[in-house]
């Protein structure tokens, strides 16, 4: 797939692949510092393309391809970023799948567009995690030094957190309430997940207005969920759920 680009309204290009297929148009939302060349969004895509399903892929500003620079970016910033691309680029109905922080936009997306979104599949979906995720001592780091750095076990670089995503996240937190969705949810969740533990998708699934709610935990999975079986479950999640909106 070639990788196309659309302007926000401030000159940023953002990077996109979009595939035109049937049913509701599948969007892949990336985790933290990644981006849509990651295995599980290509695997996903590969599936749509054998399928004829209408699939977009992309990159928030500053992340992948997209132009811009990472620690600008926010929860908030990269939430209108996919608007933009989705209000852009697609029509008709969606199904948002997303990944680690991707599962917190994909939550900020659906109660932004309720009218379009008409299913959700979480990947270790961590809504919230600048409130679980750091101790006192990191947040009050954050907030005074500006930026907090912790080695990643998942690219080369510091897993750096910026006092601007931290201070959006705590202004977008989502467990504490019933969340107005109504539409399919399905939430996918390793057990040996050392990152998001597995009792965020119960609390999620709790929190969730929708009554059809479904979590399926594998007990070896780790965070990325992207071994063979695990992307194989992936797509018959995805598969499972209505091709109409």
């Amino acid at each position: 797939m070639a990788t196309d680009f659309l302007a926000r309204p401030d000159g940023l290009r953002l990077a996109y692949a979009h595939r035109p297929g049937s049913g509701p148009t599948i969007v892949f939302l990336p985790g933290y510092m990644s981006d849509m060349e990651g295995s599980k969004a290509l695997a996903l895509d590969a599936w749509a393309a054998e399928t004829g399903r209408a699939m977009l892929r992309l990159d928030y500003a500053g992340c992948g391809a997209s132009e811009g620079a990472f620690e600008d970016g926010t929860l908030l910033s990269w939430r209108d970023d996919v608007l933009h691309l989705i209000d852009g680029v697609t029509e008709g109905p969606l199904l948002l799948v997303g990944s680690s922080m991707g599962g917190w936009l994909m939550l900020l997306v659906a109660l932004a567009r309720p009218d379009r979104v008409t299913g959700l599949v979480g990947i270790a979906a961590a809504p919230d995690f600048t409130q679980w995720g750091f101790t006192d001592a990191q947040k009050i780091e954050i907030v005074e030094r500006g930026r907090i750095e912790e080695p990643s076990d998942y690219a080369d670089s510091p897993y750096a957190t910026t006092r601007g995503f931290f201070e959006a996240g705590q202004a977008s937190l989502l467990l504490d309430a019933p969340i107005a969705i109504d539409c399919p949810v399905r939430l996918l969740h390793g057990q040996a997940d050392p990152d998001v533990p597995w009792s965020v998708s119960l609390r999620l699934a709790e929190r969730l207005r929708s009554a059809d709610v479904q979590v399926a935990l594998v007990k070896d999975g780790d965070h990325r969920l992207s071994r063979p079986q695990d992307i194989a479950l992936l797509r018959a999640t995805v598969a499972s759920l209505p091709e109409t909106g």
